[in-house]
């Protein structure tokens, strides 16, 4: 671990999620990857083209803190286990087709997992196999997402029991893979982790079109994030957060309509030190505002949580200014302790590799609005802290 100091930039303090939108010539080149037009050597040589761009347009941001975009992964959910969102490099003991839906969007598209036909469950890649690539190439402290154990166990099939490898098998294995990324993120150099969840507002929501979404799954998807979280010191915790919100993919949601008081309480029983939670975009901001205040809690285990609030929303093209930034965390802090409150964007940028972003017309324009979403983020949060008088 580094020794970052979320606070000292910017009083209040603020992060990104994780992903940016991929540039449409490395989306180009994922697809020729795909098509066998382009070697591994190729593809990887346009990723790390892609990283130095978003680091440098980051860090020119003013922000604090940056992330690699995720610019070499198939996407938030699957880069443990496959090369590309087409299954090209699927990892030891999954099958392409077969697997439950992560989740059905608003705008009728839907992104599905592979299938998990036996064990053991192993990651084919960590999230510090590429941050090492990333971290010689940035000026600034890098986090670095990785993914919840609760979405990886939808890859184990709903209803049928995997001969020679039980569900609770393959939940032991789970955990274990999902401690070790988070701890070789940290030994590769990360200053912060957060554990991306989803699926915790989708968990409620119960849609008949996605069948694991009406068993009823958050409590036992709180369990598994928690018995990751309980190989943790506290010391360790405060840097580990968790991320919510009701989806971002193609400029759609899943989840949006799920009332937020069906996941906070429950998941703020997550043993973590900060949440990172979409709200620019929430239409009652303040009763969100007021459940996280009541719910956020002061010993997690040792360790006070803190609650990064949405202040910027990457589905909309629409660039906020810092002054609403401002007043969106003077407004949180009426009902949360402000030594808890950060900023955040509602989701990560583009969570997906392969992305139009077609409320932006495309992935390029997207990823121009991000530059200024950030930088606007980032000067909203210190003018935020300067009004409350934090830092």
């Amino acid at each position: 671990m580094t020794d970052y100091d979320p606070r000292t930039a910017t009083g209040i303090p603020t992060e990104p999620v994780g992903s940016l939108p991929r540039p449409s010539w490395l989306q180009r080149a994922y697809a020729q990857y795909d098509a066998g037009e382009i070697t591994r050597d190729q593809l990887e040589a346009e990723q790390d083209k892609a990283v130095r761009d978003s680091i440098e347009h980051q860090e020119a941001t003013g922000t604090p803190i940056i992330s690699d975009g995720e610019q070499r992964w198939s996407s938030f959910a699957t880069y443990a286990i496959t090369d590309t969102l087409a299954g090209t490099g699927l990892a030891d003991n999954l099958a392409g087709t077969g697997g439950q839906y992560f989740a059905i969007f608003a705008d009728g598209h839907n992104r599905q997992l592979p299938r998990l036909t036996g064990g053991p469950f192993r990651y084919k890649t960590y999230a510090a196999d590429t941050l090492r690539k990333s971290i010689p190439m940035a000026h600034k402290p890098m986090k670095q997402a990785v993914i919840a154990p609760s979405m990886l166990a939808l890859l184990y099939p709903l209803d049928e029991e995997i001969p020679g490898y039980s569900r609770e098998a393959f939940e032991e294995d789970l955990v274990g893979e999902c401690e070790k990324d988070i701890r070789q993120a940290f030994a590769a150099g990360a200053a912060r982790v957060s554990v991306d969840f989803t699926e915790g507002r989708l968990a409620t929501r119960n849609d008949p079109r996605n069948p694991w979404t009406g068993r009823n799954m958050l409590p036992h998807f709180i369990e598994l994030n928690n018995r990751v979280m309980d190989r943790f010191s506290a010391q360790e915790r405060s840097r580990i957060g968790v991320h919510t919100c009701p989806g971002g993919d193609r400029d759609s949601v899943h989840s949006a309509d799920v009332p937020y008081s069906d996941l906070l309480p429950s998941m703020f029983g997550i043993n973590a030190g900060y949440f990172l939670i979409q709200l620019a975009s929430e239409r009652d901001k303040d009763r969100v505002y007021q459940l996280i205040g009541e719910k956020l809690r002061e010993d997690a285990n040792g360790v006070t949580q803190m609650a990064y609030v949405g202040v910027i929303n990457p589905l909309n093209p629409r660039v906020e200014s810092p002054e609403e930034v401002r007043d969106a965390l003077v407004r949180a802090a009426s009902f949360i302790p402000k030594e808890q409150l950060g900023a955040t964007d509602d989701c990560g940028f583009s969570p997906f590799s392969i992305d139009e972003k077609p409320s932006h017309g495309s992935p390029d324009f997207a990823r121009e609005t991000a530059w200024q979403k950030i930088r606007n983020r980032v000067e909203g949060t210190r003018l935020a802290a300067e009004k409350l008088g934090v830092g």
